[in-house]
């Protein structure tokens, strides 16, 4: 069956067009391609995810393909150009359906379309005499752009003239995508709310004796059957020592009674990322020492989310995190002097090693600028409304001398996502249980 594009589907892809468009220079062109696919082993293939760049630019989501824009120039208008894989009836009974270039051309709004084998005959033309070329620099369009550029070169006896300017694309892109409009952060919205349920219904599933994976399961089958497409980024399933890694992979080990288990996961909606981040015990009871560490955690998050809003400084989340913390593990024992020492010489990192938090997007770490670059001292950048970052402080205690025994072993972290909004902020993901009250309460029912 065909996939159905909508007409706000088409108007919204267009118009980021033509706000990308506009800020090129007068006859400039903008190059950008779809990410391929990738082989696992023998002939079977990685599930295949889309370039988020081009899926911003285009909506289209097949492999082999690419999207060409040429800026206005004089009296000849703007075009968006399509380049994908050609109509093929038999490679659909193995694959599934395609568009093909005149298809995909009238359901995505582009004002033409050829098949990706031209890519390279047609880009030599559409460079000739333009001004500028606009790529992303140092990626794997470097070998062709050479050899489109030689050929315009070749032409120069003829009057033929190459782009004299060669420039990164993305960055413009960056800050475009880091704002997310009303469409995107209803994405959003759905996304967490999915992986909030998928939280949930872990946390249900947990006792003494459960392994990693099985908790994870329970997430992926949560995530397909409310239509998310996958998950957002690898899910971690941490037990007991296990929470004190951050990137743990495995998934593999069995909890014991008296653990508490760290996940973190999100699953990926429309190609949205969301990202969602909660520590529980197995048991479904802190004892007295994991309550102290995890009530600190909450705090410094609460701390971290007061310091979320338009005008305010993107870094400011994480100094005031930092302050919690650092006075935390000062009232536990964990370190030892005083605040302003601790933070200064960033003590604090013996347990608490990374930021507050990312941007959150079509990627999970998104992209965009976190320092105003345009400024000497390159200071924060001012959070806006439409931004969505996490939130994400932890705590992690591996043994060492001088540090209680109480705490061994112990890893936490609690991490929301979060829409900037124009009076303050909105947490997408706040259908998740994150108090130990809540937490508690939920894993005693039956």
């Amino acid at each position: 069956m065909q996939p159905m594009t909508t007409g706000a589907d088409v108007v919204r892809y267009a118009d980021r067009r033509a706000r990308l468009l506009a800020q090129l220079p007068a006859g400039a062109v903008a190059v950008l391609h779809t990410a391929p696919e990738v082989t696992r082993n023998a002939d079977s293939e990685y599930l295949y995810r889309h370039d988020s760049y081009f899926y911003y630019l285009t909506g289209f989501t097949e492999p082999e393909a690419a999207v060409v824009l040429v800026a206005a120039h004089g009296d000849t208008p703007a075009r968006a150009i399509l380049f994908c894989r050609e109509k093929n009836l038999e490679r659909e009974i193995w694959e599934g359906f395609r568009y093909g270039p005149e298809a995909a051309r009238a359901a995505f709004g582009f004002d033409e379309a050829h098949t990706i084998d031209a890519l390279d005959e047609r880009m030599a033309a559409l460079l000739s005499n333009a001004p500028a070329l606009y790529y992303a620099l140092g990626g794997t369009l470097d070998t062709r752009v050479a050899g489109w550029l030689s050929a315009v070169r070749a032409k120069a006896r003829t009057g033929v003239t190459a782009p004299a300017v060669a420039a990164d694309l993305l960055p413009l892109l960056d800050d475009m995508r880091l704002l997310k409009d009303a469409h995107e952060q209803a994405i959003m919205q759905r996304a967490a709310n999915i992986s909030a349920q998928a939280h949930i219904r872990a946390m249900r599933a947990a006792r003494a004796g459960v392994h990693e994976y099985e908790l994870e399961a329970e997430l992926l089958y949560e995530f397909r059957r409310n239509g998310a497409q996958a998950p957002a980024y690898n899910s971690i399933v941490a037990a007991g020592a296990n929470a004190c890694v951050l990137h743990y992979s495995a998934n593999n080990a069995q909890s014991r009674d008296g653990d508490l288990v760290l996940i973190d996961a999100g699953c990926e909606l429309d190609g949205y990322a969301s990202d969602i981040t909660r520590t529980f015990p197995v048991n479904g009871r802190f004892s007295a020492p994991q309550k102290r560490l995890y009530e600190l955690v909450l705090a410094a998050q609460a701390a971290a989310l007061k310091a979320i809003g338009p005008g305010l400084p993107y870094a400011g989340a994480h100094e005031a995190a930092v302050q919690v913390m650092a006075q935390g593990m000062l009232d536990l024992g964990l370190l030892s002097g005083t605040l302003d020492d601790v933070i200064a010489g960033k003590r604090y990192t013996q347990f608490y090693m990374h930021g507050t938090g990312h941007w959150l997007g079509m990627d999970v770490h998104d992209v965009g600028q976190y320092r105003d670059v345009t400024l000497a001292d390159k200071p924060s950048r001012t959070l806006q409304a439409g931004m969505v970052v996490t939130v994400e402080p932890g705590i992690y205690v591996r043994p060492a001398a001088g540090v209680p025994e109480e705490y061994w072993n112990i890893g936490i972290r609690i991490e929301d996502d979060v829409l900037v909004t124009a009076d303050g902020h909105t947490i997408l993901s706040a259908a998740a249980p994150k108090t130990v009250d809540e937490i508690e309460q939920l894993m005693q029912q039956p």
